[in-house]
């Protein structure tokens, strides 16, 4: 007797699927795997995915349209991570890009890379060759999870078409374990093309497959804060890009005024408080932190930009506060850390100190303190900002750039040395409108987060400034942005160098080996911005920046301004190397 079986032979599929088209037994309701992607990033709130497309991950488009998950489709990998890491930073969403197998995952690490050091929270999903052809040399093949393991907080393959969504809401919950960042899916081609009988797969629910990360901290550390700042004499606070990240502004801005505490801000939590605040300070930052009584650094690490906590003074009482338990105390002693979202730690250690006597008007002096080394400083460099020289200073280019924005601004900037000069003048006028790399330092991620930026906002007004060899790294999906009829005023400061890199080679090697390696030619980025279908001007006379900018504002198109710089002039931070010390 023959053995039992619990399949079905293909005679008996044939005359099920006769029966189901007779409307004898209805047959069951399937989803493919790309189908299943897209529910789940619909979940997630994902609205648009950045992608460059190929065989690999096609289905993930058809899933996309029954969604209405937009798809902007880029010229290079690198630009789509980069767009979905700035698509996140203004959003407040997870940004989300898709490519294809071997060098479309590749292409896309530096910003899987960026976003992990930035603290931004991404999904990249990359193709994979089908799992029945596992290790045979498939096209494209690579061991990506492997790669993207380092540099992402959650890495994995999607096993089973079923799994597809569960894995997708698994990936984004990872994306928000401690300080946020970039998790990495691959999806093999079998996988993400089958499809399975709907009622087998998991399709979590949005809003309940994760939990809130907004955790107060201590109460007992939040009460010891109030205390330190009530009684201090001389405090001042660095908002850093967590301020952004937690969408903390108002909790930070009611402290910082209610104790009368001087701020400082950095990465992206510039910004929190406007330009003109009395409590608003920027170029005094060192002589604070040199004599102040207690520092409070929020949401941003001991890394290079902090000189690794050694710029802080070592009579100072210093708290940190951090979404990261790993890094408060790291690298630098600290009197008092907490974990926690920085909206939520910064209210409550406003809340405790209102019930006591806060102190405020004793700080009065220490604020005015301040404001005079700070406009010492201002003053010493205005006529850097307002000179007439030919080539143009950088200095009077960047102070255009800050003139020529307004409260609905936002400012990316993409390069380095002429980068370095704007972060010393340029002030955005609002939260959130400040994007740059973040202590990865990637050059190229400026168009990226144009097109994320200007897609994700287009009530904003976006204003890039590129240095020109940065520029040169992602600078094709311009075209994209003509493309999608996504304008913003593009300014290219034009030096024909790697000035950043060349001070550090003419200062260790001398001036007959300063321009190995980093000289660039004298491209005329208009009129490649023109050849694109794009604005484009040349400017070689400061008085006529403001103009020109005007102009690319009102072309109502993507635009670049080519503004030659002097070579030969260098921001303080490159001439100091504090990059690298």
């Amino acid at each position: 007797m023959a053995p039992a079986t619990t399949g079905t032979t293909a005679g008996e599929e044939v005359a099920r699927a006769a029966r189901s088209a007779n409307g004898a037994e209805p047959a069951p309701e399937t989803i493919s795997g790309g189908h299943l992607v897209a529910k789940a990033l619909k979940a997630e709130g994902v609205d648009t995915i950045f992608t460059l497309c190929g065989g690999h991950i096609i289905d993930i488009y058809d899933g996309c349209v029954d969604e209405g998950i937009e798809v902007i489709d880029v010229r290079h990998e690198q630009v789509a991570a980069h767009a979905a890491d700035g698509y996140a930073r203004i959003t407040g969403r997870p940004g989300c890009a898709v490519v294809t197998a071997g060098p479309g995952t590749t292409d896309a690490v530096t910003g899987v890379a960026n976003a992990l050091r930035a603290e931004s929270p991404m999904l990249l999903i990359g193709g994979q060759g089908a799992l029945t052809q596992h290790k045979m040399g498939s096209l494209q093949d690579l061991p990506h999870v492997d790669m993207m393991t380092p540099i992402t907080k959650f890495a994995a393959t999607v096993p089973h078409t079923a799994r597809a969504a569960d894995l997708v809401s698994m990936a984004f919950r990872e994306c928000f374990h401690g300080a946020p960042g970039p998790s990495f899916l691959e999806i093999p081609r079998d996988v993400l093309d089958a499809s399975v009988p709907l009622e087998q797969a998991r399709i979590p629910s949005a809003g309940r497959y994760r939990a809130s990360t907004r955790n107060a901290g201590d109460p007992a550390d939040v009460e010891k804060l109030a205390d330190l700042l009530v009684n201090a004499k001389k405090p001042a606070i660095l908002l850093g890009s967590q301020v952004w990240t937690t969408r903390a502004t108002d909790q930070a801005t009611e402290l910082v005024r209610t104790l009368n505490i001087p701020a400082y801000m950095n990465g992206a939590g510039r910004g929190t408080l406007p330009p003109g605040d009395p409590h608003h300070f920027q170029l005094s930052r060192r002589y604070a932190f040199t004599n102040a009584d207690v520092i409070v650094i929020v949401g941003t690490p001991f890394d290079f930009r902090m000189g690794y906590g050694k710029r802080l003074s070592p009579d100072a009482t210093v708290v940190q506060i951090d979404l990261d338990y790993r890094t408060v105390g790291k690298n630098r002693d600290i009197d008092l850390g907490i974990v926690g979202d920085a909206g939520q730690v910064l209210a409550a250690v406003a809340e405790a100190a209102s019930r006591r006597d806060n102190g405020a008007v004793s700080r009065k002096a220490w604020l005015e303190e301040l404001r005079a080394v700070e406009d010492k400083a201002y003053q010493k460099r205005l006529p850097l900002q307002h000179s007439d020289a030919n080539p143009i200073h950088p200095y009077r280019l960047v102070h255009e750039i800050n003139e020529f924005l307004t409260e609905d601004s936002i400012y990316i900037g993409d390069g380095g040395d002429i980068v370095t000069f704007s972060g010393q003048v340029v002030q955005p006028k609002s939260p959130g409108h400040w994007m740059d790399p973040g202590p990865l330092g990637t050059l190229g991620v400026g168009i990226p987060f144009v097109l994320a930026a200007k897609h994700a906002r287009p009530d904003k007004e976006v204003v890039a400034l590129f240095g020109d060899g940065a520029f040169s790294l992602t600078g094709w999906d311009f075209e994209t942005l003509v493309r999608f009829d996504l304008p913003f005023v593009g300014i290219v400061g034009n030096n024909s160098s790697m000035n950043q890199i060349r001070y550090g080679q003419a200062a260790k090697y001398g001036l007959p080996r300063e321009r190995v390696g980093n000289t660039l030619g004298d491209v005329r980025y208009d009129e490649f911005a023109r050849m694109l279908g794009g604005y484009g001007e040349e400017v070689r006379d400061p008085q006529d920046i403001a103009p020109a900018l005007r102009r690319a504002r009102e072309s109502g198109k993507p635009s670049l301004i080519n503004v030659w710089v002097d070579p030969d002039v260098y921001a303080p931070g490159t001439m100091n190397q504090t990059m690298y010390k």
